[in-house]
């Protein structure tokens, strides 16, 4: 195979995978000049998911590594060692300066089109985030047919062909001209993923006050906007904003019925919202919009337009051990060969190659690093909450954001949910209603199979606990929480 030279570029670094693991534990690899690709490469070679590419001199040369998963020897004493020092290392790089909020003009000039589109004021009155749009297409235009969102959910399809029925008659008439009511979400659910968001977000739905859009997860923020949907796939057409906002269109309906006086209830308290867990953390993207940069950290993300957008927005952020989160998202994605052993050494050569990345870089930088994201077998990162929260806490107001433990969640439903509605200010619920949330079935709940294979090992979770420790005392510090210690689990 050829060698390819340093300075090419390879695009689309993806899921890598496997070092021998040392037996005296973490082996540190140099991060700046140790890559593992898979599949899209441009210049002299290709490599496989089996392949290394090691920096010598002046070249890279393709290297092949055992993809054994085998755990033969699974002891944490040894790793545990190690692990102590990599957690001074986090602890020392945990104290940084916040980030630089960038300019709105510099947010409002990346995307002018979404500006052009989105309203600096609401109407008042009204509770959601809405305003008229002039309507100057002809009426027996389907406006949803162009939807890209329709190609991709069937149950927003069916919503569609029930919006076009009638579409006319929900239009606003002044002044001989006809106006559409637009609106955006009132709250946002931003994550994490495997942390009881779906469960929450089909509970709320019961709540006469919500009127939800028919997506759970658009992922517009983090992903369609950009036309980024699957790695595999790459970048496809972006969906514009339109198409964004007429996934509320059902709600703005209900709201709109209700200024025209067509509905009894009280409009101006009617609320949507969306749960795109992936807003919260995935600025991915950006990276391949923009290329690398030295400290490898999107320019902007996903709260600055939100916020620049919206700023009275309400954020909901469920939480769980991030120990337990981390399996629970190992299992949820369907591949081959799943076992505890399995994720045990895919979580040490996630924890190697983040080790890797803190040598060279800033701890925030290898959080966001795409490269770094892509290659970890595990999704280690998304359980290092407070780096995420303080981006978000340089945009948002604490008091707009609710921080709420799975563990409560399924503890105490009742009381998590008023917790909720009371933040939303939201009415009380009747009886009934209260009687059918709480006995909701659990949503997306652990599969059959994945539960057959068992709890982590004891090796998995030692490791994890101790690696995890200095960001979970970092977020219980900052929201004043001992519970966000998960010292008890």
């Amino acid at each position: 195979m050829n060698t390819v030279n340093a300075e090419e570029t390879f695009s689309f670094v993806s899921l890598i995978v496997s070092y021998r693991r040392p037996s005296s534990g973490f082996n540190r690899l140099d991060w700046s000049s140790s890559w593992l690709v898979r599949g899209y490469t441009r210049g002299a070679c290709r490599l496989n998911s089996s392949e290394v590419l090691l920096k010598t001199g002046e070249h890279l040369r393709p290297v092949v590594m055992p993809t054994s998963t085998a755990a033969a020897e699974i002891s944490s004493e040894n790793n545990l060692g190690d692990m102590k020092l990599l957690v001074k290392l986090i602890g020392s790089k945990l104290e940084y300066t916040p980030r630089k909020v960038p300019d709105e003009k510099d947010v409002v000039g990346t995307d002018s089109h979404l500006f052009s589109v989105i309203p600096r004021h609401f109407l008042p009155g009204i509770k959601s985030p809405c305003w008229y749009e002039e309507f100057s297409t002809e009426l027996s235009t389907d406006l949803y047919r162009r939807n890209r969102f329709t190609l991709r959910s069937k149950s927003f399809k069916t919503v569609c062909d029930h919006l076009r029925t009638n579409f006319h008659q929900h239009l606003y008439h002044r002044g001989g001209k006809l106006f559409r009511l637009r609106c955006l979400p009132f709250f946002y659910i931003i994550g994490q993923p495997k942390c009881g968001t779906t469960d929450l977000f089909h509970r709320l739905l019961l709540h006469p006050e919500v009127k939800f859009n028919t997506m759970k997860e658009p992922h517009w923020w983090t992903r369609k906007r950009f036309g980024y949907i699957r790695f595999k796939d790459g970048f496809q057409e972006n969906f514009p904003v339109e198409d964004y906002l007429d996934l509320f269109d059902l709600a703005a309906q209900n709201i709109q019925d209700g200024i025209s006086g067509n509905s009894s209830g009280d409009y101006r308290t009617l609320i949507t919202g969306e749960a795109s867990a992936s807003t919260m953390w995935d600025n991915q993207a950006w990276r391949y919009l923009h290329g690398d940069r030295e400290e490898t950290q999107p320019p902007f993300l996903a709260q600055d337009f939100i916020h620049t957008v919206q700023p009275g927005a309400k954020i909901i952020i469920m939480l769980r051990d991030p120990v337990e989160r981390l399996y629970s998202d190992y299992l949820y994605f369907k591949m081959a060969n799943k076992s505890a052993e399995d994720f045990h050494q895919k979580v040490l050569d996630s924890v190697q190659l983040f080790q890797s990345c803190l040598y060279e870089r800033s701890l925030r930088s290898c959080v966001y690093n795409t490269s770094l994201s892509n290659a970890m077998p595990v999704r280690l990162n998304l359980g290092m909450y407070i780096i995420f929260l303080l981006d978000w806490l340089t945009v948002f107001d604490r008091e707009q954001i609710l921080v709420l433990r799975l563990e409560d969640y399924a503890a105490n439903l009742k009381g998590t949910i008023k917790k909720v509605f009371d933040f939303l200010s939201v009415g009380p619920l009747s009886e009934q209603v209260e009687a059918t949330l709480t006995k909701r079935p659990m949503s997306n709940t652990r599969r059959a199979a994945d539960k057959n294979l068992g709890p982590m090992l004891p090796a998995s979770r030692d490791l994890l606990r101790e690696f995890h420790q200095p960001f979970n005392h970092k977020l219980a510090s900052v929201l004043d929480n001992k519970a966000l210690l998960w010292s008890n689990n």
